[in-house]
Formats: C-alpha cells, structure tokens, sequence
C-alpha cells in the first residue's frame, strides 16, 4: 500500500499530558501509525481514520489546547475519535499542520481501489491492506511479463458522469418549471 504522508509530529499523551515527538506515517488506505523514532522499528499505535476518524482540525480551531513548549498554537491538530477520545498532534510549522489535516481528512474520506491488469477490473483495498494485496510476479496468463505491479487509484465519491448530471438537471428543470407554472396561473382562478 502506498505512503501518503510521513514526518515529525508531537503527540500529547492521555494519562500525563506530556508532549512526546513521534514519527508518524500515513498509508492510502486510511492508516495512521506512530512509532518512537523514524527506524519504524517499534510500532506505538495504528488508528485506522476510515472507521475510527470523526472528525480533524487545524490550527486555530483546536480551541484552547496548549502547543508544546516552543510550538506554535497555528500548527496545531486534533483528531476526534469515534470512541469520544482526542489525538492531540503538533506539527513543525502551521503549513505542515494544515498538510497534515488535509492528507487525514482524504485518507479518511476517499475510497481505495486496486487496478489488477490480469482480471482487467477494479477492486476495492482492504483494511490493512498494506500488508494482505499481492500480484504473484509469475503469472502470464495474459502477457504481462514479469515484476508487474499493480496502480493504486483513488475514487471520488463525489464524482458522477455527465449523463448523470444531465438527467438531474433536466429533472430539477421539469420539476422547477412545473411549480412556477402552477403559480403563475394561480392568480387567474380568483
């Protein structure tokens, strides 16, 4: 699965409320881990932001949260979790917060598919999914040669074709058109 986004960011712990620099990478597929130094050795925790993600802000509108000493209150970020408790992270700089907030709100947001040229389809990544989607680099049933991988692709959820906008807006123009005529004559019947 593919890096997103990977960097210093400090971490304010739940019990203490001490600020802690963490190493922190994000995956497509909407996992955010931590570790204690960028070796990735050591694992701390892994959120997964599709499920587990309420809700991320940047900056100013973290409310009254106390940056680490030294930190500005702009590159702040919280993470509200679905199980009412808070990641409260601090970036290097207010432009890498507002980074930071935009890569967690599409990793949280758009759905990841997975091209796989030997079906010729789409389909969609699991969670995890880092560590489970696999092409088998032998394969040549349909003449793809060796060491093939696969083109990881984000979907818009909000995107539609344009017959389907068309159709839509022709509905809403009917619809629009049929109310005003109505009120139009209205004054008539009186």
């Amino acid at each position: 699965m593919a890096l997103v986004k990977s960097g210093w960011l400090w971490r304010q712990s739940s019990v203490l409320r001490r600020w802690k620099r963490h190493w922190f990478d994000l995956w497509m597929d909407g996992g955010l881990v931590y570790y204690p130094d960028e070796t990735r050795r050591n694992i701390e925790e892994r959120i997964l932001l599709k499920f587990n993600c309420v809700n991320v802000k940047a900056g100013l509108e973290c409310g009254d949260i106390q940056p680490p000493e030294g930190g500005d209150r702009e590159a702040l970020v919280t993470v509200d979790l679905r199980d009412q408790s808070r990641l409260l992270l601090c970036a290097e700089s207010p432009d890498d917060a507002a980074a930071w907030k935009l890569a967690l709100l599409d990793a949280k947001m758009y759905p990841v598919y997975v091209y796989d040229p030997y079906d010729d389809h789409y389909q969609a990544v699991p969670l995890n999914a880092h560590h489970a989607v696999y092409i088998n680099p032998g394969y040549g049933g349909c003449g793809y040669g060796p060491g093939m991988t696969p083109v990881i692709i984000r979907d818009d959820p909000y995107r539609s074709t344009y017959g389907e906008q068309l159709a839509l807006g022709m509905l809403a123009g009917a619809v629009t058109g049929s109310a005003l005529g109505s009120l139009m004559w209205l004054p008539c019947w009186f």
